[in-house]
């Protein structure tokens, strides 16, 4: 009888908190808008904090995309807050690393959202599992529409933090939008440079790319003509012996307890095999050199990936780095010792930065 009564407690305060969301923050109110199926139980791969009210809440793209998000915000919280959005990794879920980031945020100060990309998790979009370089920028100016118009943030006072691939949306985004006060590209890939070039530059011939163009070609027909999309597959499983490590990693992670979730591609069978095709001729880093706002690249020393951030804090910036940290104005990139790529996901390995994240992101989301 008591713990039902104190079940009841916290599910009449979880529709509680939901309503004083909907009034604070503009939820939408387009009927046109699909009406999503949001999950309200907890099912995160993190355990939840004592310190921070979670709620789901929705808002939409300029391409009518409706967006779920999981919002953290601190139980001590007074006036109008600085706001972080958080997505990220590329075929993940919220539920997984950038809910994690979230909550560590809001545990610090910040209101602070999760929210699942476009075709991805809880959000809207169809066919399912599609990426565009386009619309999962725009997924980030989204969540800057809506905390923009919540009431309890400060609109001057707005960062975003793309984890993996979701890094290399949000220093596009950054370029894109001058609201954004404040960037953070934790673990990042450039899906367009992976796509265009394959890893560390192994496709990067003109013959290799046009062998891409046929085979993505060809499999547009196919699925044209049999009316549903191929999936790619997520991480490997069961994982090969002679994987290479970097899988062996996110096969850890995303296979495991540690990280499956089941609404996530990459613990499951992945993004379409079509689903990354834009990013062929589509780059990212293209004007990355004119954001003004402070941008902070976190990396792993040991990571297969760090040679996107090596590659985005040039653009940014001019300086060719290798393997160290380094900052040119308001730019810098910060190497993990020791830390591979999946490393920076969770808190299994504790070398996430958070620390340096919220000095980040006290410095340059203060009030103006």
């Amino acid at each position: 009888m008591k713990h039902e009564r104190k079940k009841t407690i916290r599910q009449f305060t979880a529709v509680a908190l939901a309503a004083l969301t909907l009034l604070a923050c503009k939820s939408n109110t387009n009927e046109n808008m699909s009406t999503l199926n949001l999950t309200r139980e907890w099912d995160k791969t993190f355990p939840k904090s004592e310190q921070v009210n979670h709620s789901k809440i929705t808002f939409h793209n300029r391409y009518g995309i409706e967006l779920a998000a999981d919002m953290y915000v601190p139980k001590d919280a007074s006036g109008k807050l600085p706001a972080i959005a958080v997505s990220g990794p590329f075929g993940a879920v919220k539920e997984q690393s950038s809910g994690l980031y979230a909550q560590h945020m809001a545990e610090r100060g910040f209101l602070a959202i999760a929210f699942d990309p476009s075709f991805t998790g809880e959000s809207g979009g169809e066919p399912r599992r599609m990426a565009s370089p386009d619309i999962n920028t725009e997924d980030f100016l989204a969540a800057v529409d809506f905390l923009s118009t919540c009431e309890w943030v400060d609109p001057e006072r707005i960062g975003i933090i793309g984890i993996c691939g979701f890094g290399g949306m949000a220093v596009n985004a950054a370029a894109l939008d001058p609201r954004i006060k404040a960037t953070v590209a934790s673990t990042m890939y450039d899906m367009s440079k992976v796509n265009v070039e394959g890893y560390f530059a192994s496709e990067d011939t003109p013959a290799q790319r046009q062998e891409k163009r046929r085979a993505l070609a060809a499999q547009r027909t196919k699925d044209y003509a049999s009316g549903t999309y191929e999936r790619a597959g997520g991480v490997i499983d069961p994982l090969p012996a002679d994987a290479p490590w970097f899988v062996k990693d996110y096969h850890a992670y995303y296979k495991t307890s540690r990280g499956y979730h089941k609404r996530s591609g990459n613990s499951n069978d992945g993004w379409n095999v079509i689903g990354c095709q834009s990013f062929l001729n589509q780059p990212l880093l293209t004007w990355a050199a004119e954001i003004e706002a402070p941008v902070l690249l976190i990396h792993g020393e040991k990571a297969h990936s760090r040679y996107f951030s090596e590659y985005a804090f040039e653009r940014m910036t001019g300086k060719h780095v290798v393997g160290e940290s380094a900052k040119e104005g308001n730019k810098e990139i910060l190497i993990i010792p020791g830390a591979s790529h999946v490393d920076l996901y969770d808190d299994v390995a504790g070398v996430i930065p958070y620390d340096k994240m919220e000095g980040f992101f006290r410095e340059n989301l203060h009030s103006r």
